[in-house]
């Protein structure tokens, strides 16, 4: 029977990447990428061959009959992002749902997720926690952010770098400038950097030093 095969890839280091995953990469019939430029060079790097197709945030809804029609006349898919687990702030939410309404079997291989390793690595409780993502950029970002002041979890967060300060300044406002937090950026890559402390500090330390890189802050509960 078709399966759909969710299958995360690193975050950085190559060395990240399972036997598993490679093996399901190249037994599929079809790799779905969100860009196959990117993901071209680590199925060079891992010898995989198997045939690519774009699979974005632009397109993902298009795309899905074609895939589910692909699936059920027999083919075994692998869906891939850039980097880390499928449908985690990435496309795969709607394919898989529409999978598992359609009753086609979907298997998500474990690996990669930026959020694990910054949790773990922030020192702040990691017995319960929520995993916001990407804040609202404009919409809905004031209401969301009066909302998670009152939040007693650890919080979860990601950001791109050129938005970092204002998304900390934001934290400081609302959160309050003593809450802790921590700034993990460029995991598993060379330049690894994990910064903690008060929101306050925080934003200091990268007022004075320009943020670069793939980042997940970490805030702890009210």
């Amino acid at each position: 029977m078709s399966k759909l095969y969710i299958v995360p890839t690193p975050i950085g280091n190559l060395e990240d990447m399972t036997f598993r995953a490679i093996r399901v990469l190249k037994e599929v019939d079809l790799i779905l990428a969100e860009d196959t430029r990117t993901s071209g060079k680590l199925l060079k790097h891992f010898e995989i061959s198997t045939h690519m197709q774009s699979h974005h945030m632009h397109n993902e809804h298009k795309m899905v009959d074609s895939v589910l029609q692909k699936l059920q006349s027999g083919q075994h898919i692998a869906l891939i992002s850039d980097a880390g687990t499928p449908a985690i702030s990435d496309p795969g939410f709607l394919l898989t749902r529409a999978c598992v309404q359609e009753q086609i079997p979907v298997e998500c291989l474990p690996g990669a997720t930026a959020f694990v390793p910054a949790l773990v690595n922030s020192g702040l409780p990691n017995d319960k926690f929520v995993f916001e993502g990407f804040l609202p950029v404009k919409k809905g970002r004031q209401t969301r952010l009066k909302l998670l002041a009152e939040e007693t979890r650890t919080m979860i967060f990601y950001e791109s770098p050129h938005k970092l300060i204002k998304t900390l300044t934001h934290f400081c406002e609302y959160f309050g400038e003593n809450r802790q937090v921590s700034v993990s950026r460029e995991l598993t890559k060379l330049y690894e950097e994990t910064i903690r402390g008060t929101a306050k500090e925080v934003l200091y330390h990268f007022e004075n030093k320009t943020p670069k890189g793939e980042i997940v802050i970490v805030v702890a509960g009210k």
